[in-house]
């Protein structure tokens, strides 16, 4: 039996990595092979029966791992940034998850006969869309920038706001469902205890990350220990209390001042990846189809109103005095997406009322599968054809990402902005992304190539990767990873290989990527150039100054960096690039040697226009004599 238990936890892991990479290389949201794994080996083909294999350890696992999940989500629950993401998110959020939670609980307590309770429970449970789902969509689809970034901060926001009402929800149905019980007493008690404790937890937890009284190796395992023992404890003293417990206490780490939860975030994010694919696995294989067959039209119609009811209404009311377009309002009315976290949260809560007897609970599961599986499948396969009869679809991303926030690069950046192009700029040294911020440069503080960055920095208009940090060991893990992303000819990275020993050598391959700005262009040069007092400038290349007229001017130590064409595009230079079309505007760096011959250059050139007057003079001189 224990070897049966450790094949089955060995193969779910490797299903649940293979699903994960299924989804990102199809460019598909990673709950679809997640889902289609789960119910072939489950009620398709009767090989994964979690129920028969783990036991009663099954409830314990599924439980810990929403605990994770929960806590996870409620660290991204920041309410100073909600404000900093425009009033449609604000609205979103709030006004618009009201509006969806009482549209699909009506109908779901109408359609298909569900109790208030139940309907209530299962309402709160599909309001949240997640950025698992969302962030695949968006990069296949690719809308405009405003559309996408509403989106994305949309389910990043609404994940812990929704847990935290459908657990609300959940305690309210075991207390009252208990007769033994005075209903408003046992809510109060819960409610102060998960109140009280997740806030203590969570404080205490923040001081101890604040003073430092961990070692940095220890910091994202302590964490997640007193977490889970939080979690645990909270249920000793009051059951059914430890969701409610760590979902505060990651919403007051995430608002308390002074702690740095980026690293903490980081971690959890990589842990709750494997803990939601295995779980998934676990639950689409538990689940019943004939159960969801016996939802019938009731359940379709629920589908329905989710989509066509609850979220317009929701969109329309939210956007009220923002300045989105009719269209983009249509847009956004489309895309909303169950995930993951839905369906998590909805087992654990089924098996719990479950075993409280809880009328309808065990129809709670197929319901929120059945949403999932609708929204998920119909809205991929139809967002890009709807952003296109819309025209909300983004022009072809001419934007760059900048990784390493150098002086160089904060000045390229500031230039590429003022020509309209997007720009970000990526570095992991907090002193180089305070000056970007200063002046006014969209930044990201971390390792671009992390799962952290994979749901919060917004590549939305980005097409292209320059690569100019200093960090020899993680540049190479960066441009693999944005290859793999936007593609090989779209990453480009400056010449920073060093002669040394065979085992830090890169391969060939990789050496040939190493071209920005010209072959031998490095990090080391480009630093030692503007410490030395180069600058960049921007010339505008015509018919009557060409290419050969700018080398003339300022010499062959001129470094062409990036130029602009008429029609918008932008283009990196990169290798031996030696010829430059007309009408175009170029940026280049100028070293002290380029603007000496600048100089003299026109120092020449001002002689030689005084020798041509002087000339014409003499020439008019003798005739009017």
């Amino acid at each position: 039996m224990v070897e049966q238990i450790t094949g089955m936890l060995a193969l779910i892991g490797v299903l649940s990595l293979f699903c994960q990479w299924l989804g990102w290389k199809l460019r598909l949201p990673a709950i679809l092979p997640l889902l289609l794994c789960g119910l072939t080996l489950g009620p398709g083909l009767g090989f994964l029966n979690p129920d028969a294999i783990f036991g009663n350890l099954l409830f314990p696992i599924i439980s810990l791992g929403v605990a994770v999940i929960l806590f996870e989500g409620a660290l991204t629950l920041n309410f100073k940034e909600i404000k900093d993401h425009g009033r449609m998110v604000t609205h979103l959020v709030t006004i618009g998850t009201a509006i969806t939670w009482a549209c699909i609980t009506t109908a779901t307590f109408y359609l298909l006969d569900f109790s208030w309770e139940i309907a209530l429970l299962f309402g709160a449970l599909v309001v949240v869309t997640g950025p698992t789902v969302i962030v695949p969509m968006l990069r296949s689809v690719r809308p405009k920038s405003q559309l996408a970034s509403i989106l994305r901060w949309e389910g990043i926001v609404i994940d812990p706001i929704g847990a935290l009402l459908a657990v609300l929800v959940f305690e309210y149905i075991t207390v009252s469902g208990d007769p033994t019980t005075h209903v408003l007493y046992a809510l109060g008690s819960m409610l102060s205890l998960g109140l009280g404790l997740g806030a203590a937890a969570g404080y205490l937890t923040g001081q101890i990350l604040r003073r430092n009284l961990l070692p940095h190796y220890l910091r994202n395992t302590a964490v997640l220990t007193l977490m889970l023992g939080v979690f645990v404890g909270s249920n000793l003293l009051q059951e059914e209390s430890g969701l409610l417990t760590v979902t505060v206490m990651g919403i007051w780490l995430a608002n308390m001042r002074g702690v740095d939860i980026a690293e903490i975030l980081e971690f959890k994010e990589t842990l709750t990846v494997l803990l939601i694919s295995a779980l998934f696995i676990l639950l689409a294989a538990r689940l019943d189809s004939n159960a969801m067959l016996d939802l019938g039209w009731g359940g379709v119609g629920v589908l329905v109103v989710t989509m066509l009811v609850a979220r317009p209404l929701s969109i329309w009311v939210s956007g009220v005095g923002t300045s989105l377009s009719r269209a983009d309002k249509w847009f956004l009315c489309w895309i909303a997406p169950r995930g993951i976290v839905a369906a998590a949260v909805s087992s654990l809560f089924a098996i719990k009322l479950e075993a409280n007897n809880v009328q309808g609970a065990d129809a709670i599961v197929p319901l929120v599968f059945l949403i999932i599986i609708g929204t998920v499948v119909i809205q991929s396969l139809t967002a890009g054809r709807w952003a296109r009869f819309l025209g909300v679809k983004a022009d072809s991303a001419q934007g760059l990402l900048i990784f390493g926030a150098s002086k160089f690069s904060r000045e390229l950046a500031k230039i590429l902005k003022s020509k309209d192009v997007k720009v970000l700029l990526a570095d992991s040294n907090w002193d180089n992304i305070r000056l970007a911020r200063m002046d006014n440069i969209p930044v990201y503080f971390g390792n671009p190539a992390s799962e952290h960055a994979e749901t919060y920095m917004d590549l939305t208009g980005i097409g292209r990767v320059l690569i100019m940090s200093p960090y020899r060991q993680l540049n190479p893990l960066v441009s693999f990873y944005f290859q793999d992303l936007f593609g090989g000819k779209k990453v480009f990275e400056l010449n920073n290989t060093e002669a040394g020993s065979a085992r830090h050598q890169l391969s060939e391959s990789y050496k040939q990527r190493l071209c920005l700005f010209g072959d031998s262009v490095s990090y080391a040069k480009m630093a030692s150039l503007m410490a030395k007092g180069a600058v960049l400038k921007v010339t505008n290349i015509t018919d009557n100054f060409s290419f050969e007229h700018f080398r003339k001017r300022y010499g062959e130590t001129a470094m062409p960096l990036v130029y602009l064409t008429k029609d918008g595009k932008v283009m990196v230079v990169s290798g031996n690039d030696t010829v430059f079309p007309n009408s175009i505007e170029l940026i280049s760096l100028l070293p002290i040697e380029a603007l000496e011959e600048a100089k003299i250059q026109q120092a020449i050139a001002e002689q030689e226009a005084q020798a041509v007057q002087d000339k014409a003079v003499e020439e008019v001189t003798p005739a009017k004599s």
